[in-house]
């Protein structure tokens, strides 16, 4: 199996709007992906059809190796899902809860203390479901979610309404499924957590994937040292092509990037507005100070500048 999620050319129209739009997505077998956009994006749209609960208008969704609209039932036969708050009957307790779900699927008795074993709810699964907290109703739909030993879990923003304190034990609890082999797809607004827990992302927006890939290779995009070059002191005032601040004309901002090009540890260099970004450890700031005084530039500021994922969201989302 190469992918435990493929869609190809995904489409789904309501009426005349487009909630998803000719959607293209792979993901990897045993990682943990976050499927991330703006309110209206498609994000919920597409677990619906991912799990047979919504017909697709064009296209195909392939789960677990099989497609999803020619064979729902062998491509659900692995997969567990929370989506939204998970519902419970309130007056009974959370492993009676489990129970009855076992019951009703053909399931193994035995797989509710394994599951509850699973996301640490042993000690309070005797306690009925209305007083539980948030954080414990959450992990109480993980739990159901992996009655039937999922290869695939998708979670439907599965740290909603949670204090941080909370978020981190679902994270956590994320992460110790993702290590005995399942693959999780979790849909997500909260940034920080998914750029903490996640593997890989896809940003959509009006149901296109705009970027994805690997978070640590998004997160090094624009991560470097920022330079700010002066320029020459001799030289008139500032004019209109010449930066205010700092003195930096712009040739001679573009007389320092063609020399940091030039550096071969230097992996890139761009503009960004009167300084320069410049792909290089932050070791290498001072090679950087000299390479460029020994040309008569003198460096005004120098700095690292680290990028977070909610800089590609809101880069990629912006109207």
């Amino acid at each position: 199996m190469d992918a435990a999620i493929h869609t190809e050319g995904l489409t789904k129209r309501f009426g005349t709007r487009t909630a998803v739009d000719r959607l293209d997505l792979d993901v990897r077998p045993g990682c943990v992906f976050g499927f991330l956009g703006p309110n209206g994006a498609g994000k919920t749209t597409t677990i619906g059809m991912l799990l047979a609960l919504i017909t697709p208008t064009a296209g195909c969704a392939v789960v677990l190796g099989h497609d999803i609209a020619r064979a729902p039932e062998q491509a659900l036969a692995a997969v567990g899902a929370m989506i939204e708050a998970p519902a419970f009957y309130p007056y009974l307790s959370g492993r009676d809860n489990l129970r009855l779900l076992a019951l009703a699927g053909g399931i193994s008795p035995a797989r509710v203390e394994a599951a509850l074993d699973v996301v640490e709810l042993t000690d309070r699964a005797g306690d009925k479901f209305r007083v539980y907290s948030q954080g414990m109703r959450q992990r109480l739909g993980i739990a159901a979610a992996l009655l039937h030993e999922p290869q695939l879990i998708i979670l439907d923003e599965p740290t909603n309404g949670l204090d941080p304190a909370g978020q981190l034990e679902i994270r956590e609890l994320i992460r110790t499924l993702a290590g005995t082999g399942r693959t999780i797809f979790v849909s997500s607004h909260l940034l920080h957590e998914v750029e903490q827990m996640c593997d890989e992302v896809a940003i959509l927006k009006d149901g296109r994937v705009v970027i994805g890939g690997a978070v640590a290779e998004l997160l090094r995009r624009g991560r470097g040292l920022l330079v700010r070059v002066a320029g020459d002191p001799a030289a008139p005032a500032p004019s209109s092509g010449r930066d205010a601040a700092h003195g930096a004309s712009a040739e001679v901002l573009a007389q320092a990037a063609e020399l940091l090009r030039g550096a071969a540890w230097a992996a890139g260099v761009e503009q960004r507005g009167d300084a320069l970004l410049v792909d290089a450890p932050a070791e290498r700031a001072a090679e950087i100070t000299m390479l460029l005084a020994a040309h008569a530039i003198s460096v005004a500021e120098i700095r690292p500048v680290e990028r977070r994922l909610e800089d590609f969201f809101l880069e990629v989302t912006r109207p």
